[in-house]
C-alpha cells in the first residue's frame, strides 16, 4: 500500500491575508520540489468565504515569484480534522477556535504554525490586514519560514 503523502492546512480569521500567503509559500517549494502533497489555507470565520486574497497578499507573493491570485477564502470544516495531517494556526485565537470545533478523536496535529520554526516556538504570525504593505512583507517571511519548517518536519528540507 502506498504511504499517505501529507496534506497542510493554514488557518487564520478570515483566509485573506495570512493564510493564503502561508498556503502559495509552501505550494511554491512542495512544486518545486515535485512532491505531490495537499496544501491548503481556511480562515475560522466565514465572512470572507469564495474572495480572492487581500491584493496586498497577492502582490508581495507576486514579487517573490508565487501566484496566489486563484486561491478562494473557505471556512474550516469539521472534516478537515480528518482530511489534514498538520493544521497550523497563525494565531493563538484561531488555535483556539479550531480546538473548540475540532472532534474529539481527529488524526490531525493542532498547532501554531511558528511552533515549527526554531526559536518562534508560542509566537503569532502578526495579522497584516489593518497595516501597511510593510506588514505584509513581514508575513511573507514568515510564510517562507513555516514553509521551510513544515518541509523539514516531514523530512523534505533541502
Amino acid at each position: 500500500m502506498a504511504e499517505r503523502l501529507p496534506a497542510i492546512v493554514f488557518v487564520c480569521l478570515g483566509n485573506i491575508c495570512r493564510s493564503p500567503l502561508a498556503d502559495g509559500a509552501l505550494r511554491h517549494e512542495v512544486a518545486r520540489r515535485g512532491l505531490g502533497w495537499t496544501v491548503d489555507s481556511a480562515g475560522t470565520g466565514g465572512w470572507h468565504a469564495g474572495d480572492a486574497p487581500d491584493k496586498r497578499a497577492i502582490a508581495v507573493a507576486a514579487r517573490h515569484g508565487v501566484d496566489i491570485a486563484g486561491l478562494r477564502a473557505r471556512q474550516v470544516r469539521v472534516d478537515d480534522f480528518t482530511r489534514f495531517d498538520l493544521i497550523l494556526a497563525m494565531d493563538h485565537d484561531n488555535l483556539a477556535g479550531l480546538h473548540a470545533i475540532a472532534p474529539r478523536a481527529h488524526r490531525a496535529d493542532v498547532r501554531l504554525a511558528l511552533d515549527l520554526v526554531e526559536g518562534r516556538t508560542g509566537q503569532a504570525v502578526a495579522d497584516p490586514y489593518y497595516g501597511d504593505a510593510r506588514g505584509f512583507d513581514a508575513t511573507w517571511a514568515d510564510a517562507q519560514a513555516i514553509a521551510h519548517a513544515v518541509l523539514r518536519h516531514f523530512g523534505a528540507a533541502g
